[in-house]
């Protein structure tokens, strides 16, 4: 059964960085989509940035365009999110998820068959 651990979350300055890591045990990411999505209370979950596994395809929320890069490094089973030029509204709990879905679609909203890890907290300061 596979799993997915998030870490690299934390507190920093707005026009910081961070850089995001989602581990992937028990599941390989050959053939799955893989995202980054982030909610904050009392708004709706929102995809990110998402990647097709082999890289050449990736899709991007208009408000991180330019800011934000995601990679996975898919011989470690490893995906990223390098976020740099962070802003107070990017506070939110962020989330990786993995299925086997077009890109956009799984940026759109994962479906039921969907891993997903358990979150780590962004918090930016103004």
């Amino acid at each position: 059964l596979g799993q997915l651990v998030e870490s690299g979350g934390g507190l920093v300055q707005a026009g910081g960085s961070l850089k995001l890591s989602c581990k992937a045990s028990g599941l390989s990411f050959v053939g799955y989509s893989m995202g980054w999505f982030r909610q904050t209370p009392g708004k709706e979950r929102e995809g990110v940035a998402c990647i097709n596994w082999s890289g050449g395809r990736t899709f991007y929320v208009d408000s991180v365009k330019g800011r934000f890069t995601i990679s996975s490094d898919n011989a470690n089973n490893t995906l990223y999110l390098q976020m740099d030029s962070l802003k107070p509204e990017d506070t939110a709990m962020y989330y990786c998820a993995v299925e086997k879905q077009w890109v956009v679609d799984l940026c759109s909203g994962p479906g039921s068959r969907a891993y997903w890890g358990q979150g780590t907290q962004v918090t930016v300061s103004s």
